[in-house]
């Protein structure tokens, strides 16, 4: 199966700084792929390389065979890519209803005429996005909040929102940086829940997230680096028992402490 995304031997470097290199692997369609790695392991360099935000000093990334570093931050929200952030990012003052229907703008507005002189095209227009954007509320949950400001939202609700902005642009692709920080145990599992929901819907998912018991319930492959290379790659199954991801972790030392334990059980 052809890969929807593929990083193609990716290097970064920083002045003097290499934090990542050599990094390659693809992305399937269809399938949840979530990148690891302890802190400093150049999860966050890798993820903004891979939404465009930016251009590596060597290797590239295709969405879709078009390279991201070519590529217009607009254009490749065009082209069925988009992603979230670490922390959120929501129109505070603006209505959970409200954010999404900006997101929805993409798909055109009326003109100025028709705006002053509302015209049967732009109220039909107007009723279709708004039944788009309530869809996507329900989906995420937040039916029930959705005329209240998005700033005064429990913190994992502003997850929410910024996770149904990114839904508005109808990706094929979507990326998550961190998707379930800031959320108490039952939120992760609705959460769980609802990214699921969205790959069955078709859409790729990529997510960069601590959280390794959400790692290994949502992923159908894991791939780990650490300081700024490839490890390991595989079915959670692989990566839990992966002799290279448990020294990364957890030290030499205590790895093989761990791998003496797990053969002797």
């Amino acid at each position: 199966m052809s890969a929807i995304l593929s990083v193609e031997h990716v290097g970064m470097r920083f002045g003097g700084l290499t934090a990542i290199a050599d990094l390659h692997f693809d992305v399937k369609p269809g399938e949840i792929l979530s990148l690891i790695g302890p802190n400093g392991a150049g999860k966050t360099t890798a993820f903004n390389i891979m939404t465009g935000f930016l251009k590596p000093t060597t290797g590239r990334v295709l969405f879709e065979g078009r390279d991201l570093a070519k590529t217009k931050p607009n254009e490749i929200a065009r082209l069925g890519l988009a992603r979230t952030f670490q922390r959120t990012s929501v129109f505070a003052n603006d209505t959970v209803l409200d954010n999404v229907l900006i997101g929805l703008q993409r798909f055109g507005e009326p003109s100025l005429l028709e705006r002053l002189l509302p015209t049967p095209r732009a109220l039909a227009l107007e009723k279709e996005t708004r039944a788009r954007a309530e869809a996507i509320i329900d989906m995420v949950g937040l039916s029930a909040r959705a005329h209240e400001k998005a700033g005064s939202l429990s913190y994992g609700e502003q997850r929410l929102v910024g996770f149904a902005l990114a839904l508005a642009i109808e990706p094929r692709m979507l990326l998550l940086d961190e998707p379930v920080s800031g959320m108490n145990a039952s939120e992760t599992q609705s959460f769980v829940g609802l990214v699921r929901k969205v790959r069955d819907a078709g859409v790729t998912i990529l997510l960069v997230e601590h959280d390794m018991p959400m790692v290994m319930e949502v992923s159908d492959r894991i791939v780990c680096l650490n300081y700024g290379r490839l490890i390991a790659e595989g079915t959670p199954a692989e990566i839990r028992n992966d002799a290279a991801v448990i020294e990364a972790y957890l030290g030499k030392s205590a790895a093989k402490l761990d791998l003496k334990e797990a053969a002797n059980a």
